[in-house]
């Protein structure tokens, strides 16, 4: 059996992409570098090539794409990989000039985000709602891209960019007020003091965030084609065994003080493990249910979703023990 696996450039993912962690016997895979942004080796727009076009046989995908797409009878399954996580906290940038001091002030402003049901615009938006007491309806939204999977926005606070507008100079340029993104473009980071992050300890927001809810939270999980896995039914588990192998060779390689070019790199990583413990990346169904449940409430509540998938129609069967 011959597969495909689309993987972005992760640290956690090097040693699929070094030939580190070896197939099971009877399938041979090839691992593909597929982004969301260039370069990448084997091209971008992994979550398109993926859900809309059916172009690799495992790919790590986005949540709120995934869950909308399975609601609309998407013919694939998933297993409890998640190989991104985020806090929405650390991708809130505003304009020094908007007014914005608070999440409160948010409110009546213009922000921008890659598209409404991207994962880290509706966590966000959740977020705000949950955590700031700032309803994501009374902000003003708008969407650089169109939606990897369509749907209407009738009846929703949000407008597309006007086509070939870059989102990230909107904010430096104050055209926008906000900008929640996944990928902070050169533009947002090198802008000097024309554009700061709301929050002004992001860190120490994140670790309060982490302890208030008791987990990272998912951007991405791993879907699979259903002919895949019927072709081969171990294919799921042995899925979670490679990406469980390659993630402990990956912590492994911290153990250098000289992996990383960062020079604190090994620092950061104990500082971390003390305060949020040795394994935010957890693979398996029981330790990151609440975890989904959660984004699948603020889905609902997003008008993304009309209710919570069930676990079994999100994961393979074989994987709901996990």
């Amino acid at each position: 059996m011959k597969l495909t696996i689309a993987l972005d450039r992760y640290d956690r993912h090097m040693p699929l992409f070094l030939g580190l962690v070896p197939p099971p016997d009877g399938i041979e895979w090839e691992v593909l570098e597929v982004g969301m942004v260039p370069p990448r080796r084997q091209g971008i727009d992994r979550h398109r090539r993926m859900l809309i076009d059916r172009e690799f046989d495992v790919a790590e995908v986005s949540l709120g794409s995934y869950l909308l797409a399975k609601q609309r009878g998407l013919r694939m399954t998933a297993v409890p990989v998640f190989p991104r996580r985020l806090f929405s906290q650390n991708h809130i940038f505003v304009n020094a000039k908007a007014g914005i001091r608070a999440p409160q002030d948010l409110v009546g402003k213009r922000v921008g985000v890659w598209a409404f049901q991207v994962t880290m615009s509706v966590l966000a938006k959740g977020d705000l709602k949950s955590c700031y007491d700032v309803p994501w309806q009374r902000i003003n939204w708008v969407a650089e891209h169109p939606e990897e999977v369509p749907f209407s926005y009738e009846k929703l606070p949000i407008s597309r960019a006007a086509p070939g507008k870059d989102i990230s100079q909107m904010l430096v340029d104050g055209e926008i007020d906000a900008l929640v993104y996944p990928h902070p473009s050169y533009i947002v980071q090198e802008s000097g003091d024309r554009v700061r992050r709301l929050f002004p300890d992001v860190p120490a927001e994140c670790r309060t965030y982490y302890r208030q809810q008791g987990h990272y939270p998912i951007m991405h999980l791993l879907a699979v084609k259903e002919e895949a896995v019927q072709q081969c039914p171990d294919l799921p588990r042995h899925l979670i065994a490679a990406w469980e192998q390659s993630k402990m060779i990956s912590h492994d390689f911290y153990h250098d003080p000289g992996f990383a070019m960062l020079a604190f790199a090994r620092n950061e990583l104990e500082r971390q493990e003390s305060e949020m413990g040795r394994d935010l990346w957890p693979s398996g169904l029981a330790a990151n249910r609440a975890n989904l449940v959660r984004f699948m409430d603020y889905m609902v509540d997003q008008r993304l979703l009309p209710a919570p998938l069930a676990m079994e129609a999100i994961f393979h069967s074989s994987v709901l023990d996990t």
